[in-house]
């Protein structure tokens, strides 16, 4: 059924106002550095992190090698959501159709064409829902909670799940991620990531920067 709220837009163009209104870095960006911790469990790991203007991560002074790793993972797909790419670059080749419409105005964005079986969620120009098939698995995302920025909205409460695309099985305990960000001339940068199981609420990982500073 077609939202009546909605009835002016086409699914495609519901999906792609939430799209363009997420939060993204510029062109400009010039990248930035910071002092790195992270504490998983008893091994806390410190490093230097560089985030470069073509927005490659590099690691420096670690103290500890698997750390490290999950250091350049977790900024790397820190980046992944703040590069800037044009919708049609990213959904030319997808059509969408309305789903699933909720009470409290959610709306449901079904995908066909080349990421057929994808589906997102919409409500107030925010994707609070994200459905995908990457590689072998089907990775849900669900923001419960997001910051509003001039230059789009950020999420900051939002949870992960990894299921089979056959059989629909859950693959992991769900994950709930809590992001904080600070503003650096004029930029909106990660200043720190907790990571928890549900529904135990235990904290897993706490990704902490200090001392960001753009490149200059």
């Amino acid at each position: 059924m077609v939202p009546s709220v909605q009835t002016s837009l086409s699914a495609q163009e519901l999906f792609q106002e939430a799209y363009e209104h997420r939060y993204t870095w510029d062109r400009e960006f010039p990248g930035f550095t910071a002092a790195v911790t992270l504490i998983q469990g008893e091994q806390t790991t410190k490093a230097q992190a560089q985030v470069t203007p073509d927005l490659k991560v590099v690691i420096s002074d670690s103290n500890h090698g698997e750390g490290e790793k999950a250091i350049f993972e977790q900024l790397r797909e820190v980046i992944i959501h703040r590069v800037r790419r044009s919708f049609a670059e990213v959904h030319g080749k997808n059509t969408f159709a309305f789903g699933e419409c909720l009470s409290d105005g959610t709306v449901e964005i079904v995908v066909d064409g080349a990421a057929t079986g994808d589906r997102y969620r919409v409500r107030d120009r925010i994707i609070t829902m994200v459905h995908r098939h990457i590689h072998s698995m089907v990775v849900t995302i669900h923001t419960l909670t997001y910051k509003n920025t001039p230059l789009g909205y950020l999420p900051e409460i939002y949870e992960s799940t990894y299921s089979n695309p056959s059989t629909g099985e859950t693959q992991n305990e769900k994950t709930v991620h809590e992001d904080h960000y600070i503003q650096v001339d004029g930029y909106y940068i990660l200043s720190d990531r907790t990571q928890r199981y549900a529904p135990s609420d235990q904290p897993y990982s706490h990704l902490i920067l200090a001392n960001v500073r753009l490149i200059a």
